[in-house]
């Protein structure tokens, strides 16, 4: 039995120590170290949602090949969300069947009848950000800035390729001599103008298609300027926490020198300072046998 000293001294720091919190499982930890990823998938999962609407209300073939891309698109990227959160999961099996990591399956999966299941998506989103509060999520991906301008360059990236697709297939589709008049033709323009590779073999003819054409050339430079940017910064970043790391450390040794260097002189003034104490002290010995 342990004496009563110690158990008063346990039960004390006990009662001073903060209170842990409670673990995040799975999708809670996933949203706090990486917010600005959850966001994403919650408003592409609302837009592959929206996609399905549109294209049950359009009668339009040609849009509704547009939507039936994107939403191919969107599948893929889900699925392969599906796979890191399985993949980074403390527990398969509690992912899976309790956080219904089956739904986020069948979501990503390419049929129209599952589509539905992307809501479990934003129903988990939705909790998880009324749990830890919009303040502190909207801090969070304030703080990570240049992981939320990736996710937000990506996400405008779909936006325009989506919605720039449609409008230019609804403005350029039946104008006199157009050459932008079927669902793959828009897409592969907005494809080239996105990239700013700009071939010319898909071009708008009509002055509505070219003012959308503009806004797609200047969002596909800020986008592919901004994301340049970023994997420039990606890959020196490690080498300027290097040089950091390896000045720091230089530092610290010539700190070290700097400070044995002055211990030193501080040992050699006081020899000199007893050296001259025992110097004075030799002489008035000498004086004093001298007068005898």
């Amino acid at each position: 039995m342990p004496s009563d000293d110690a158990s008063l001294t346990e039960a004390v720091e006990a009662e001073a120590a903060p209170s842990a919190a409670p673990p995040a499982d799975g999708d809670e930890a996933s949203v706090l170290n990486n917010p600005g990823y959850e966001v994403f998938i919650g408003i592409l999962s609302i837009l592959s949602i929206t996609n399905l609407l549109l294209i049950y209300v359009t009668q339009d073939e040609a849009i509704r090949y547009v939507l039936g891309a994107m939403n191919l698109l969107l599948s893929i990227v889900l699925f392969i969300d599906f796979l890191y959160r399985l993949r980074k999961a403390p527990s398969k099996n509690r992912y899976f069947f309790r956080q219904f990591g089956w739904a986020d399956l069948g979501a990503s999966l390419p049929l129209p009848q599952l589509k539905i299941l992307r809501v479990f998506r934003l129903i988990k989103v939705w909790n998880l950000v009324r749990r830890y509060g919009l303040k502190h999520l909207a801090r969070t991906l304030i703080k990570d800035r240049a992981g939320s301008a990736l996710w937000l360059l990506l996400l405008i990236a779909i936006f325009v390729l989506e919605f720039g697709s449609v409008w230019m297939l609804r403005i350029e589709q039946y104008a006199p001599n157009a050459n932008i008049t079927s669902a793959s033709d828009s897409i592969w323009y907005v494809i080239v103008t996105i990239a700013t590779v700009g071939y010319g073999d898909q071009y708008p003819v009509t002055n509505p298609g070219r003012l959308v054409g503009s806004g797609i050339i200047i969002l596909g430079v800020a986008i592919f300027g901004t994301l340049s940017g970023y994997l420039a910064n990606a890959f020196i970043a490690p080498k300027k926490e290097q040089d950091a790391a390896e000045e720091a450390e230089e530092d610290l040794v010539d700190a070290e020198n700097r400070d044995r260097d002055e211990k030193l002189h501080a040992k050699v003034e006081e020899l000199h300072a007893l050296l001259a104490e025992q110097q004075r002290a030799i002489a008035r010995l000498e004086e004093l046998l001298s007068q005898k």
